[in-house]
């Protein structure tokens, strides 16, 4: 995951990103003890990732990108998603997998919404998905905007997703359940 979030990253997309000895790539936010979304290739191989954190503490939304904001994000119902990063091998249906996982996270730990930071590359992404964001600010044109977005999922939203990636909503919360000792079955909270 670290060496993708590398390649894609710093060699990619040009970041200035910090890149260590063994060609990985991590920032002090991997230190907090991040939740993360991983898509594991059926070889093995990491396919994509995602990582999430409670704006309750340091994220980078309000660290580095508080001038697209009009104040904090600070909420035990809102994380942040950052570092949204896919394989050069990874299959279509591997971003709306990732996705589709962090609407299991939103449903399991009663989160009712994201917030990220964004390029543009992904707005096609995100659309593509069935996922876009509501945009809360925005800074530069074309492919340098840096976009803040805000996301709700609804359960329309999680069966298009899901659709999408290919993958059965009971078997997306068969994995949840499994990687958090999950047994009761749960209900789509309905929020905002």
């Amino acid at each position: 995951m670290f060496r993708d979030r590398a390649d894609q990253f710093k060699t990619r997309l040009g970041w200035e990103v910090e890149v260590d000895a063994r060609g990985e790539e991590r920032d002090r936010y991997d230190a907090l003890d991040p939740l993360y979304v991983i898509w594991e290739q059926p070889d093995g191989s990491h396919g994509g990732s995602m990582r999430f954190l409670p704006t309750t503490g340091p994220v980078m939304v309000n660290d580095h990108f508080a001038d697209l904001l009009t104040g904090p994000v600070r909420s035990p119902l809102i994380w942040e998603c950052t570092r949204f990063c896919l394989s050069r091998n990874a299959g279509g249906s591997v971003a709306a997998a990732l996705m589709l996982g962090g609407a299991e996270i939103m449903q399991g730990f009663a989160i009712e919404h994201f917030v990220g930071v964004f390029d543009a590359r992904m707005v096609r992404i995100y659309r593509m998905i069935g996922a876009s964001p509501e945009v809360l600010g925005s800074k530069g044109d074309g492919p340098a905007r840096i976009s803040v977005g805000l996301w709700q999922f609804e359960e329309t939203m999680q069966q298009k997703i899901a659709a999408r990636a290919g993958v059965s909503l009971p078997q997306s919360r068969f994995w949840f359940d499994q990687a958090f000792g999950c047994s009761a079955p749960r209900q789509w909270s309905k929020t905002g």
